[in-house]
């Protein structure tokens, strides 16, 4: 793309959430799937400094091409038996909604010498066809997560289902706004990741402390 209209793009997301998040610092991830390393290096010269990426492949093969000033977040579906590539390269995995994916993050996180930052994923709307923890079980989710040694549970992510009005949009994010308030009501450094391109000014009315942008800024993915 265009870089002056990267910049522009770019800056209309940051004013957009200058705007929504109520004078509250909320930040911008940059959802960066299948974009280009040259693209994503361009916005992190421009401040954009948080980056997250959907496919462990994908993230594997930009690694090295990334401006090292990048804090890399893994915000997909993560299977178990890939942990292991990406435990050394990311800051927080939003993600989680197993108990055996937490297991082996704290197994691959404890062989290395690290605290795993991750967040909870929560199934707002109740959907079978996406992952995530539904409502009801996410306290008792959080108790055990907790439990382990080598992981910390920052705070709650969402992916809410496709809406049509404004007013869906914050029922399905003050769902897990509840639950984080619940939660991490004495952490002022928690993270609330909610939040897409067509979603994320609604995120923000509702109380996220992160928002994920992808074709706001770079445009429509051309797959």
């Amino acid at each position: 793309m265009d870089k002056s209209i990267l910049k522009q793009n770019y800056e209309n997301v940051l004013e957009n959430i200058n705007k929504y998040s109520k004078g509250k610092k909320a930040q911008l991830l940059m959802a960066t799937k299948m974009q280009s390393a040259e693209d994503i290096n361009y916005l992190i010269d421009n401040g954009a400094y948080i980056i997250g990426e959907n496919k462990v492949n994908e993230l594997l093969e930009k690694y090295e091409s990334y401006d090292k000033r990048a804090h890399i977040h893994f915000i997909g579906t993560l299977q178990s038996n890939k942990v292991k590539y990406i435990i050394d390269k990311v800051e927080l995995i939003h993600s989680v909604d197993k108990l055996s994916l937490l297991e082996e993050i704290d197994k691959r996180a404890k062989k290395i010498g690290k605290t795993m930052d991750v967040l909870l994923e929560v199934n707002s709307g109740r959907e079978e066809s996406k992952g995530g923890i539904f409502p009801e079980d996410v306290c008792e989710f959080y108790k055990k997560a907790i439990e382990f040694k080598n992981v910390r549970v920052r705070g709650l992510m969402t992916m809410a289902p496709r809406c049509e009005t404004r007013e869906e949009y914050l029922h399905y994010f003050g769902i897990t706004k509840e639950l984080f308030d619940t939660l991490f009501k004495n952490d002022e450094n928690a993270i609330l990741s909610m939040g897409m391109s067509e979603s994320y000014t609604y995120a923000l009315e509702a109380g996220a402390t992160l928002v994920r942008v992808g074709s706001k800024i770079f445009g429509e993915r051309k797959y």
